[in-house]
């Protein structure tokens, strides 16, 4: 199903420029994309569009669970016909078990 972004919204101002040069980007194969702007600029709506053109599934990741839950939230707006799912890892730390052969050290799992 393709991705059917809903919103009365149009991209305005620096939005069409940086939707077009990410999508262009992506699909050449950059591997990495960045795009930055001040709180309340629309850069959730930006990567709605560029997600929307791409038409492929994404991953959205955030460093917090406010930020998370805001996400999940506006999104589910601009895809209500799509599959927009939410998770969040409870983990704040965690240490895989390790081997340093160098230094002969084993270090135990720690979650």
């Amino acid at each position: 199903m393709p991705f059917d972004l809903q919103s009365s919204f149009e991209p305005a101002g620096d939005q069409p420029t940086a939707i077009k040069s990410l999508v262009d980007g992506l699909r050449s194969g950059e591997p990495e994309m960045v795009l930055k702007g001040v709180t309340g600029s629309g850069k959730t709506f930006t990567m709605a569009n560029v997600i929307q053109q791409l038409n492929r599934p994404t991953l959205v990741i955030s460093h917090n669970k406010t930020l998370a839950a805001q996400l999940y939230s506006e999104f589910k707006e601009f895809f209500p016909r799509n599959s927009v799912n939410y998770f969040v890892s409870y983990y704040d730390y965690y240490q895989p078990e390790a081997y340093i052969p160098q230094r002969d050290i084993y270090i135990e799992k720690d979650a």
